[in-house]
């Protein structure tokens, strides 16, 4: 009786062995093609909210730490500023940025999207990258209805409102999910915040390495 529970525990230990290879096989020959489509969709998200760009350039010297105690200065101490980059013509010449905010508080948690801000401090638009809302109502946040009222406007900051926007800072919240509607304009004020952060540090001008 003892022996087959020895032989029974040393047989159920070589099968966990032989899977845990075989998981960590599969994640390290996933794990480079799941890297390369993050990439690609990231290089797509810059691209849609600034179309008239050559090129993008990391923000020299970026860093999460940073980003989040200049996200506390400016009240936005829930969003989180995960990317920036300059966008750049043919010339050289700064556009304005790009930059990747997460906002917790989705109706399905986390919404990531790229801002685009021109120097002048006007919105190109927002691409979303990552949302879990619901079909039909936070997800319609990804459609042109919603997202088109952030776009070509020079203000400070979004308000969401749900009797009917009457001026450019008002944005018309998507009906029956007002919880993303506000998260998404949460993201795109933490993001204009930390492009006023980044004009008080730059000018307006292309930082190198």
């Amino acid at each position: 009786m003892k022996n087959t529970i020895v032989k029974d525990a040393l047989i159920l230990f070589a099968i966990t062995l032989v899977a845990g290879f075989g998981l960590g096989a599969v994640y390290e020959i996933t794990l480079e093609p799941i890297a390369a489509a993050e990439a690609d969709a990231q290089q797509k998200a810059y691209e849609t909210v600034f179309e008239d760009a050559d090129s993008f350039v990391d923000l020299p010297g970026f860093s999460e730490e940073n980003a989040a105690s200049v996200m506390v200065e400016y009240g936005y101490a829930d969003d989180t500023i995960e990317g920036c980059v300059q966008a750049v013509d043919a010339d050289g010449n700064l556009l304005g940025y790009v930059i990747n905010v997460t906002d917790p508080n989705s109706y399905g948690g986390d919404v990531t999207l790229s801002l685009g801000v021109r120097v002048d401090g006007t919105v190109n638009g927002y691409s979303i990258t990552e949302i879990n809302d619901t079909a039909g109502l936070g997800m319609k946040a990804k459609e042109e209805a919603f997202y088109s009222q952030f776009e070509d406007k020079q203000v400070d900051m979004f308000v969401v409102t749900k009797t009917g926007a009457t001026s450019d800072d008002e944005i018309d919240a998507i009906s029956g999910a007002t919880i993303s509607s506000n998260a998404v304009t949460s993201a795109v004020n933490a993001g204009l915040s930390y492009y006023r952060y980044l004009m008080n540090l730059t000018g307006g001008e292309l930082l190198s390495e």
